[in-house]
């Protein structure tokens, strides 16, 4: 997995307008840019289609994702359903600060 790839992604599309123009003009352009980048199969495709539950899985920061969603159109509430979403679709997070060590449905001693 290259989840420096990934974040590093997410950090410029947050941040140049360039970067953010490229990735919503069309499938031809957004793929150059993607390809730009060192991605897995599976990051590239969760990247293209903004699947923001699969890329939180993935290891993805949720402070990179929180202004990824926007520009995707997605409301806060939803943003955060996505993620809970991507969990329970996909499995707990593999990676990064946000990695599970625990199942979801785990209820913690004494809460």
């Amino acid at each position: 997995m290259s989840l420096y790839a990934m974040q590093k992604f997410l950090f410029a599309l947050n941040r140049d307008a360039n970067v953010q123009r490229r990735y919503s003009e069309g499938s031809d352009t957004r793929a150059a840019l993607l390809a730009a980048y060192d991605f897995t199969d599976e990051e590239r495709e969760a990247i293209d289609a903004g699947d923001i539950g699969k890329l939180y899985v993935l290891g993805c920061n949720g402070q990179l994702l929180m202004h990824f969603a926007p520009l995707l159109g997605m409301p806060w509430a939803d943003y955060l359903e996505a993620m809970r979403e991507g969990v329970r679709k996909y499995g707990p997070v593999r990676a990064g600060i946000y990695a599970m060590t625990t199942g979801t449905d785990e209820k913690v001693a004494g809460v």
